[in-house]
């Protein structure tokens, strides 16, 4: 049973994904306003993102430029990689667990407020020359 665990250790090892990604986990935005901005610099170079991202006005715009800064500092430091030739291969936001609160109204009645939470990706990935 032991050799089955081994071999299937050295499997999931050898089919991992070789792209430097970062994850933002638990951020207290809504996924909806998150997407609009991945939206805009999924297919970007790296450098291009990051300047779309700094001069953007939405708030998810600033954990964005943060995900995809720390991305580029792990393909940078663990793979070798270097950050012009990236460009933004994956970006994905799913929902966190949602924080439910009550919002008293008149007649002693309450409304329920659901404060959504958010868990960012981006994968970055290098760019292939074409000769």
């Amino acid at each position: 049973m032991a050799t089955r665990e081994r071999v299937k250790a050295e499997n999931r090892k050898a089919n991992a994904d070789k792209r430097a990604k970062a994850v933002a986990r638990y951020i207290r935005i809504s996924p909806s306003k998150v997407r609009i901005v991945l939206n805009v610099i999924r297919g970007k170079d790296y450098g291009d993102a990051v300047a779309i991202l700094k001069n953007m006005p939405n708030s998810a715009a600033e954990y964005v430029v943060k995900v995809l800064e720390s991305a580029g500092a792990n393909a940078e430091n663990n793979l070798g990689l270097n950050k012009n030739d990236l460009y933004v291969a994956e970006t994905f936001v799913d929902g966190g667990p949602t924080l439910k609160r009550f919002q008293p109204v008149s007649k002693g009645r309450a409304h329920s407020i659901l404060k959504r939470t958010s868990h960012i990706t981006v994968i970055l990935d290098e760019r292939v020359a074409q000769a």
